[in-house]
C-alpha cells in the first residue's frame, strides 16, 4: 500500500526568504517562512514599527460579467451587490447545511466592458475548492470564474510605519491617496520598484490588529517589490515577518483562523459572525435554508475568548472545564507577546460564554483558571 504525497509549492519569494535565512514550514500546501531570526522580534515589530508578509499563498478569483454581484450574492452569504466599487468586504462561502467551507476577502473593483468585477480572496488551503465551488456555482449566470492564484503574488506590510515605508515608492501625486485609503478598501497605485514603473493592486485590510496594507503584484515583480519595500523600511525598523508571529498577532486581535476556529463542522452563528449572514437579503443563497434553521434554534455552544490568570497556556484541543466537567474546546491559543499572559479562543457550551465566567482549561492533566473576556484581546490605539 502506498501513501500519496504531495511536493509544497513555493511562492515567487522562496529563493528570497531563503537568502534572508528563514525556517520553513509546510502551510495549506505550500511552503512558507515560519520565522526569520525571532519571532517575538517579528511580532514587537508589526506592533512597533513594520513587519512585511509574503501572503502568496492566498488565493486569488476574479469574478467577472453583467451579473457578478448577482452571482456572488448566491454563491455567498454577504450582499456583495451592495458593495461599492473600491470597497471590500468580509465574508463567507458555506455549504447546503451551514457549514463554512471558507472565509474571505472580496474586493469590488471598477466595472470594465466585460461587466462588474470582484476579486475573491480565499485561504491557501482552501483556494481551489472555493475556485472550484464558485465555478459549480456559476452556473446558470452570465459571469465567468478565473482562478489567478498561480500567476499572482502577495506581500503585505503590516504595522503603524507602513504608511511611511509605502510612500517612499508611491510618487507624491498619489501620497493621499495612500494616506486616507479607508479601513477595507482597495485602489490602484503606481509604484517605482527597481527604478521602473508599477500599477498594482493596493488595499487596506489586515489580519494582525494593526494598520496595514496588501499589495497583489504578478510572480515576475514580485522579487523587485519585496527588496524595495526591505530597503524603504531599514530606517523605520522593518522585519521580514513569518507565519508564526502571524498567527499570535491574529490571535490578539481575536480574528478566526479557518481550520482552527472555522470549519465545515462550525456555524457562522456558533463562530460569532451571524453579521456576516445577511438573510435580509431577498435572493436565495447557497446555505440560507439551514442557516435560517440555525439562527432560529440558536447556538449550542459559542466561540469565546479566554484570558489566562495564571502563567501558562492553552493550547489547541486542549479540554475547557467548569467544576470538574469538559464544558468545550481550545481552538488556538499562546502566551500574548504584547498583553504578557496567555490567551486562547475555545468553543464552549453557550451557556458559560458570558464574559467574565471563570473556567479551567486542562493543561496536559493540571486544570489552570481562565476567564471568559470580551474580543479582542487586543486593539490597537487610533
Amino acid at each position: 500500500m502506498t501513501t500519496e504525497t504531495t511536493t509544497p509549492r513555493h511562492t515567487a519569494l522562496y529563493e528570497e526568504h531563503e537568502r534572508l535565512g528563514a525556517s520553513f514550514t509546510d502551510f495549506g500546501g505550500w511552503m512558507m517562512p515560519l520565522k526569520y531570526s525571532s519571532e517575538l522580534a517579528e511580532h514587537h515589530a508589526v506592533r512597533n514599527s513594520a513587519g512585511l508578509f509574503d501572503l502568496s499563498h492566498m488565493g486569488e478569483v476574479w469574478i467577472t460579467g453583467p451579473e457578478a454581484g448577482k452571482f456572488l450574492d448566491y454563491a455567498l452569504v454577504g450582499k456583495l451587490s451592495s458593495v461599492a466599487e473600491g470597497r471590500a468586504k468580509y465574508s463567507l462561502i458555506c455549504n447546503a447545511d451551514g457549514g463554512i467551507i471558507d472565509d474571505l476577502i472580496i474586493y469590488r473593483r471598477p466595472a470594465n466592458q466585460d461587466g462588474d468585477r470582484y476579486l475573491v480572496v480565499p485561504n491557501a488551503g482552501n483556494a481551489p475548492t472555493v475556485a472550484a465551488e464558485l465555478a459549480a456555482r456559476a452556473k446558470g449566470f452570465d459571469v465567468t470564474v478565473e482562478d489567478a492564484t498561480a500567476n499572482t503574488s502577495l506581500v503585505a506590510v503590516q504595522g503603524p510605519k507602513s504608511v511611511e515605508i509605502l510612500l517612499q515608492l508611491v510618487p507624491a501625486a498619489q501620497h493621499a491617496t495612500v494616506r486616507e485609503m479607508k479601513y477595507y478598501s482597495a485602489d490602484e497605485v503606481d509604484f517605482t520598484v527597481a527604478g521602473a514603473p508599477l500599477k498594482l493592486l493596493l488595499a487596506r485590510t489586515g489580519y494582525t490588529g494593526e494598520d496595514g496594507f496588501e499589495i497583489y503584484v504578478p510572480n515576475a515583480n514580485a522579487g523587485s517589490l519585496w527588496n524595495a519595500l526591505l530597503e524603504a523600511g531599514q530606517s523605520a525598523d522593518l522585519l521580514p515577518a513569518g507565519l508564526a508571529c502571524r498567527d499570535s498577532l491574529r490571535l490578539e486581535a481575536g480574528m478566526p483562523l479557518y481550520g482552527n476556529e472555522l470549519s465545515l463542522q462550525a456555524s457562522p452563528f456558533d463562530a460569532g459572525l451571524g453579521g456576516v449572514v445577511s438573510l435580509k437579503k431577498d435572493s436565495d443563497f447557497v446555505g440560507r435554508a439551514a442557516l435560517e434553521a440555525q439562527k432560529e434554534k440558536g447556538s449550542a455552544r459559542k466561540l469565546v475568548g479566554l484570558k489566562g490568570a495564571g502563567r501558562r497556556a492553552g493550547r489547541s484541543h486542549y479540554p475547557v472545564l467548569k467544576d470538574g466537567r469538559t464544558i468545550g474546546e481550545v481552538t488556538s491559543g499562546q502566551p500574548s507577546p504584547t498583553l504578557g499572559y496567555p490567551i486562547a479562543l475555545a468553543y464552549v457550551d453557550a451557556e458559560y460564554a458570558e464574559p467574565g465566567t471563570r473556567v479551567e482549561v486542562d493543561l496536559r492533566g493540571k486544570p489552570e483558571p481562565f476567564d471568559v473576556v470580551e474580543l479582542p484581546f487586543y486593539r490597537r490605539e487610533l
